[in-house]
């Protein structure tokens, strides 16, 4: 019978343990771009586009503490201090227009801001595709029209004999000039604003809501909850990063309020309530070519803007735990 014996090793002649496994080195930046140079270079254009029209343009700030003169150095002739703050800020012109683009701002977020979740809730709580579609069809359109064509038809419909005032004429009403009287402006903005960004504003809710899990509706039923509960307390909750989120953007564009279709809309009969900062820098900078005197009015609705943005962002965070950065 044989035995089989194992030869041990003596003491102290035991093999080192192995050394702990290294961690491997990270990937240096010129290998990466060599090996995703595809990918980096699809962000060459969108930071081009950035770093020509919205970085580089802010050097031209300085002439809000400088003399522009036209043909002149495009950085100013002289220093003048705050000598064009100084100005604005004692012109009640300008108190009047910042009042007026403080309501424009506050009605736009007011009423502009729900209705894209209103709509987008009725929207996933139609069952028939066919009639879904046919209505983010028709609630898309406006989005892909021209501010100048959105423009003309508001001014084409509210006419003196435009298609409303002729529907008010058969209840026996008197036409009403919405075009040139300044206590209905802001009615025409707000409500040609809704009909032309409502729908487009319904896509990032919709998307959000395929996100939220149908346990929670099947677990909502089970405890009884009826339609209006689950919304109120699976659906809402379940967009509210993104409501919190576009909320947000909406309040740093809120000095912002449409340069374009104000500019189409108003007339000097409006000017009381339609003048906001934009078009009033566009007369004073362009058309009376104040450009230093329009540039300090400019920056300080940025930083009125910057600040709005920091803190509903802030308070976003400390709030909801919801924020941009």
């Amino acid at each position: 019978m044989s035995t089989s014996t194992t030869s041990a090793s003596p003491p102290g002649t035991q093999d080192p343990p192995d050394p702990p496994a290294r961690p491997a080195p990270r990937r240096g930046l010129r290998r990466s771009l060599r090996r995703d140079w595809q990918l980096y270079s699809l962000a060459v254009l969108p930071l081009l586009f950035f770093l020509v029209f919205r970085y580089l343009p802010m050097i031209g700030n300085v002439i809000a503490f400088r003399r522009f003169e036209p043909g002149g150095s495009i950085l100013g002739e002289q220093w003048v201090g705050l000598r064009y703050v100084r100005m604005f800020l004692s012109d009640p012109t300008f108190w009047q227009v910042f009042r007026n683009t403080l309501w424009l701002g506050a009605l736009t977020l007011v009423f502009c801001f729900p209705v894209p979740i209103v709509l987008a809730l009725l929207l996933n709580e139609v069952r028939r595709r066919s009639l879904k579609r046919f209505v983010q069809s028709v609630s898309y359109l406006p989005h892909f029209l021209s501010i100048v064509i959105v423009a003309g038809i508001t001014l084409q419909m509210l006419a003196v004999d435009g298609p409303v005032n002729q529907m008010l004429g058969w209840f026996g009403h008197e036409p009403i000039r919405f075009v040139q009287e300044p206590g209905w402006f802001r009615t025409v903005y707000v409500g040609s604003e809704i009909w032309q960004t409502a729908g487009w504003g319904t896509i990032l809710y919709l998307a959000a809501l395929t996100t939220i899990d149908e346990d929670l509706y099947e677990a909502a039923r089970i405890d009884g909850a009826n339609r209006w509960q689950q919304t109120w307390h699976v659906t809402l909750p379940g967009i509210r990063p993104t409501m919190i989120t576009l909320l947000i953007l909406n309040i740093g564009t809120f000095m912002a309020v449409g340069f374009e279709k104000i500019l189409l809309l108003y007339n000097p009969l409006t000017y009381p309530t339609a003048d906001v900062v934009s078009t009033y820098l566009y007369r004073a900078g362009v058309e009376s070519n104040s450009f230093s005197y329009a540039a300090a009015i400019g920056l300080f609705e940025a930083v009125i803007g910057l600040v709005l943005i920091t803190t509903a962002n802030q308070l976003s965070r400390r709030t909801v735990g919801t924020s941009l950065w």
